[in-house]
């Protein structure tokens, strides 16, 4: 085999369709537009989810919800995962090292799920009332 002999399989390049060509090609006169209307013409079409005219189903129905940009900065850490965790005082570059954050979160908030038997110390970072108080049974406090 010689590179100047390598071209694509049997089958594999499909020749473009040549339109308005002649009565002999298939695709003559209308070139497989049919007859008047505004898809036969240049430019005559309409934009994404046009009902003709009728209030398009996009419009019809009503809108719900909201979801807030600033949810991507905030993080949440449980009991369970500062209990794994091999330090004492957990600021959020501890977390972020340790892979329990992203990197893009400024503020982080423990929660109440899982069990807290060891001694942590919370710098800059929140707790909900639950997650608190077993820090604080713990021996633990929150700054």
């Amino acid at each position: 085999m010689e590179i100047n002999t390598i071209k694509p399989a049997d089958g594999s390049k499909k020749a473009r369709r040549r339109v308005g060509r002649g009565i002999g090609s298939g695709l003559g006169k209308t070139a497989g537009r049919g007859h008047k209307g505004q898809k036969s013409r240049a430019g005559g079409f309409h934009k994404v989810g046009f009902e003709g005219g009728q209030m398009p189903l996009q419009r019809r129905l009503p809108k719900r919800g909201f979801k807030s940009a600033q949810l991507k900065f905030n993080g949440e850490v449980t009991l369970s995962d500062l209990q794994r965790l091999a330090v004492d005082e957990v600021d959020l570059l501890t977390l972020k090292a340790a892979g329990l954050v992203r990197e893009l979160v400024k503020t982080v908030k423990v929660i109440k799920s899982g069990e807290l038997s060891r001694k942590i110390v919370l710098k800059g970072i929140g707790a909900t009332a639950g997650a608190k108080a077993a820090i604080e049974a713990a021996g633990g406090s929150v700054a």
